[in-house]
């Protein structure tokens, strides 16, 4: 397997297991994995928050981790990376105001490369405008956003363990879709996992 090098969208206030998950598991399998936010370069940090799912009407909110970012933003070149990987949480809300960031998520998507998106990450895709004619799901308060955007809701039956594959795109709701949406990243990066 060659290795990978793959990009992480992240801001204050991402999602702490759909950032710091995903990252420790692609660099366990042998992936180089850049964190960049933008005004932020290598060294400095962004503070996370815990969503969880404890019976009320939307996901609680605690004090999660700060996350390290190993890239400076301003000096981000997409065509050096082969895939890119955009976590939920709050940072998404804000981060899809970025130029830059919606021209690089573009880059991505006008070159076919792997995109994986998770919880509000896809509010990022719909800002970029690379949602249209595409299948796709996120957390479900984004449905509205993605469908207005010309996607289709990929799956009726969505729970928040599941992810959806559409070409190069993998998205999904929340972080209890883990292991088949960081799996199905894998597969579209060509890295075997089983024997």
């Amino acid at each position: 397997m060659a290795m990978k090098r793959i990009l992480m969208l992240v801001g204050d206030f991402v999602e702490d297991y759909e950032a710091m998950v995903p990252y420790q598991m692609l660099l366990m399998v042998g992936h180089e994995v850049d964190t960049v936010c933008p005004g932020k370069q290598a060294g400095d940090a962004v503070r996370t928050a815990i969503h969880d799912f404890e019976g009320d009407q939307t996901y609680s909110e605690k004090p999660g981790h700060n996350f390290a970012i190993t890239a400076d933003f301003d000096k981000v070149d997409p065509t050096r990376y082969d895939a890119i990987i955009i976590p939920g949480g709050r940072a998404p809300e804000y981060l899809r105001l970025n130029d830059r960031v919606l021209e690089i998520v573009r880059h991505f998507a006008e070159a076919g490369k792997p995109i994986a998106a998770i919880c509000h990450g896809p509010q990022i895709l719909v800002a970029a405008g690379v949602v249209q004619g595409r299948s796709c799901i996120a957390y479900p308060a984004v449905k509205p956003e993605l469908l207005r955007a010309g996607a289709t809701w990929g799956d009726i039956n969505q729970t928040l363990t599941n992810a959806v594959v559409d070409g190069n795109l993998v998205t999904a709701a929340a972080w209890p879709a883990h292991p088949e949406w960081i799996r199905k990243f894998l597969d579209l990066l060509g890295t075997k996992t089983e024997p």
